[in-house]
């Protein structure tokens, strides 16, 4: 195969980044190799199995932490340089488009989509078990008593609706 990178990423679409996307699973790649290397040297290893309870806060709290990273309107600074604002897409979300090219828009799409940064916060929470679970056990009830709050909150505005 005699292609060169250039013509891969123009054969898959033009409007793809997807050196820039290599990157960013790089980055990704080395971080989990740093925190494999982190708990070597340290001594810490994964754990033999994980509880129900941990896998629960695991999940919610990183549903939770991703849909804020990426539509919470208080983080929306974090999105400005890679996002432009469109509208409100739901109670306290935004809908912001990506702009830019190679790695801004590789960026802002991941930052603007709590499915793709779910990867990386629950990396980071499995990395928070291995390192500081306490803290972490106490970072995910925290994010999961904020989620269970937004569903509380969006079942009473729809019953009040549904009362009118």
């Amino acid at each position: 195969m005699t292609e060169t990178l250039k013509e891969i990423n123009d054969a898959y679409s033009e409007e793809r980044p997807l050196a820039s996307y290599a990157r960013v699973l790089g980055v990704y790649g080395t971080a989990v190799a740093a925190l494999i290397a982190a708990g070597k040297l340290t001594g810490r290893g994964a754990p033999d199995r994980v509880n129900p309870m941990d896998l629960v806060l695991m999940s919610v709290a990183t549903h939770r932490l991703s849909r804020t990273i990426a539509k919470d309107t208080i983080t929306s600074p974090i999105r400005a340089p890679f996002t432009r604002y469109i509208g409100v897409s739901g109670p306290s979300e935004l809908k912001e488009e990506v702009r830019g090219e190679g790695h801004r828009h590789a960026v802002g799409e991941l930052i603007s989509c709590p499915f793709c940064l779910a990867q990386w916060i629950a990396t980071g929470y499995a990395a928070g078990m291995v390192f500081a679970p306490r803290l972490t056990r106490l970072v995910g009830t925290t994010m999961t008593a904020v989620a269970v709050s937004d569903w509380l909150q969006l079942a009473y505005a729809r019953m009040i609706k549904e009362t009118k």
